[in-house]
């Protein structure tokens, strides 16, 4: 640990506790690693922009996607993949997030690391097969009869226990809703009391009752009830307009992993909403290829008659030289479905050995077979200048001041070692800048985090240079 102190604050104990915050009621959140990326940052022309959407440098890459989100949304990518290739810490899997970000917020993004595969629950196979399905979206449209609005009252009514002589039971719920037009006041059947409390509905909520079937939807924490001062994040709804009894087109959207689930698993109906309301958490199971085939012939029966629409999503599967040969193969026929969704792979190897193999070397670690379906992007490695950028980037992200110095040794740093690196000392030199009461990271926490934390490439050295066993 460095020993040196700031000229104008005293040396501060890493295990200090820091000082009181002035905000009392504010509130510190998980920030994702990519959580700035919000697309492909091009023009309408498709050409990369220099700083658009989060992203910064890699334009070839960019523009590449950009092309191959065209292709998706004109339906022309199937039994295709898309390889993005590059060392490690170059944006790909920024890329893949902001190919989903392109093709929309509402579409399935199912990402998963090669190595998961190997379980002991569920075949490779089956794991591969599960992502695909999730990855493949169902918006199912249907006009119905619904009763809206926000809870005003939630009263159940309880009788003497009919099947003996001891204890009550629920024989109704009095529920009062609220609209913009007017208010009204229903009487329940107890099994609706049931889904109430299983969705956690209380007064103040906006809810919707389907007259048919009785199932019932919570939409959110009525606006009237927002506050700056909720421990915890809701999602407010304005008041619905119109009268509270009403038909309304419901959207809902599930995945085909959602309906093979629930089907694995039946509780209750039969029909398609049915079985969207009746997904349970519980053990991993397989699910056989006879009941897939079912649930796309419903699917294709809902998709013929206008009700439903298939949203093909992504699958991202990162370090996919982790796959091996049996993997590979099945990945060539799931390619070729007729509902495959988009499928992008990222890999940092070069010639390689193939996994399950003995004697197979193939570019990428990638059969070539499967690999020449792909659309390959090669992603280049930050220069001074990119890094300086993404780090004072993800540092506006994070909130952070950044003093004189820092964002050009930070950016040196990750010219010499890595990106990843350069922006993981930021948050712990934050933290020490807060010990020593200070409101922006000055550049000797960086160099005292530098000397706390190796980075790759100086570990690796440190390695070769004292052989088997570290000194």
């Amino acid at each position: 640990m460095s020993s040196k102190a700031s000229t104008s604050t005293a040396p501060v104990a890493h295990n200090a506790l820091p000082p009181p915050s002035t905000a009392s009621a504010s509130r510190s959140s998980r920030i994702a690693p990519h959580s700035h990326i919000k697309g492909l940052g091009l023009s309408p022309e498709g050409y990369a922009n220099v700083e658009n959407a989060g992203f910064i440098g890699q334009a070839n890459a960019r523009e590449a996607c950009g092309v191959v989100v065209d292709l998706v949304k004109s339906r022309k990518f199937s039994g295709r993949a898309l390889l993005l290739v590059g060392a490690p810490g170059t944006g790909k899997t920024a890329l893949a997030l902001a190919i989903s970000q392109e093709l929309g917020a509402r579409v399935p993004f199912c990402p998963m690391v090669g190595s998961e595969v190997y379980s002991t629950e569920v075949k490779k196979t089956e794991v591969l097969a599960e992502t695909f399905r999730r990855a493949i979206g169902l918006r199912i449209k249907e006009t119905k009869e619904v009763y809206e609005g926000e809870v005003t009252e939630l009263t159940p009514t309880e009788s003497e226990n009919p099947l003996s002589g001891y204890g009550k039971t629920v024989s109704h719920v009095i529920v009062g809703l609220k609209t913009v037009k007017g208010t009204k006041q229903l009487r329940l059947d107890p099994s609706i009391y049931e889904a109430i409390l299983k969705e956690k509905i209380v007064v103040g909520d906006v809810v919707y009752v389907e007259a048919n079937t009785g199932a019932v939807k919570r939409v959110g924490r009525s606006d009237a009830y927002a506050s700056s001062y909720d421990l915890e994040s809701e999602t407010y709804v304005p008041l619905p307009k119109g009268d509270v009894h009403k038909r309304k087109e419901l959207v809902q959207d599930v995945t085909l992993g959602d309906l093979d689930a629930a089907n694995a698993r039946p509780q209750g109906g039969q029909d398609i909403m049915s079985v969207m309301g009746s997904l349970v958490k519980s053990g991993r199971t397989e699910v056989t290829e006879k009941l897939r085939k079912e649930v796309n012939k419903v699917v294709k029966g809902y998709v013929d008659q206008g009700v439903a629409e298939v949203v093909p999503g992504v699958v991202f599967i990162d370090e996919v030289h982790m796959l091996d040969i049996e993997c590979f193969t099945y990945l060539n026929a799931l390619l070729e479905t007729p509902m495959a969704p988009t499928v992008i792979f990222a890999t940092n190897r070069g010639n390689s050995l193939v996994r399950g193999t003995t004697d197979i070397v193939a570019p990428h670690g990638v059969p070539v077979d499967l690999l020449d379906r792909c659309l390959i992007v090669k992603t280049d490695s930050y220069n001074v200048e990119e890094v300086g950028k993404v780090v004072q980037l993800r540092a506006n992200v994070e909130g952070l001041k950044l003093g004189s110095g820092v964002l050009d040794h930070l950016a040196s740093q990750g010219e010499k070692s890595s990106l990843r690196y350069a922006l993981q000392l930021l948050t712990p030199a934050s933290i020490l800048a807060t010990l020593a009461g200070r409101q922006q990271v000055e550049l000797e926490d960086i160099k005292e985090m530098g000397e706390l934390f190796l980075d790759a490439k100086t570990s690796a050295a440190a390695i070769s240079e004292s052989g088997v066993y570290l000194s």
